[in-house]
């Protein structure tokens, strides 16, 4: 735990917690809303193979990326999740897109 919090420079244990949970809780998000975007666009595992998966990582990328500051907000951890974003943002090279 003590290394999270220097890593993550956070002080409280509970902080930790709600981190994680955050995290779990935006993954299962991310993949739950997924499912039915591929549905719509009329794409599934048994009919398309590959090609499903090829299109579905993507988008519950996007939407994981999306929804991670909201989740974090939620667990009173808004700060960390939008430094965190900021520097996935800007490691993808669209930078450009958020203010400094």
């Amino acid at each position: 735990m003590e290394k999270l919090k220097k890593r993550w420079n956070i002080k409280s244990n509970w902080a930790i917690i709600a981190i994680l949970l955050a995290f779990s809780v935006n993954g299962s998000f991310a993949t739950f809303v997924a499912k039915p975007l591929t549905e719509f666009i009329g794409i599934n595992a048994e009919t398309h193979g590959w090609v499903f998966w090829v299109i579905r990582i993507p988008l519950i990328f996007i939407i994981y990326q999306i929804t991670l500051p909201i989740a974090g907000w939620l667990f009173g951890q808004f700060q960390f999740f939008w430094a965190m974003e900021k520097k996935m943002i800007k490691r993808m090279g669209l930078g450009f897109l958020i203010k400094t």
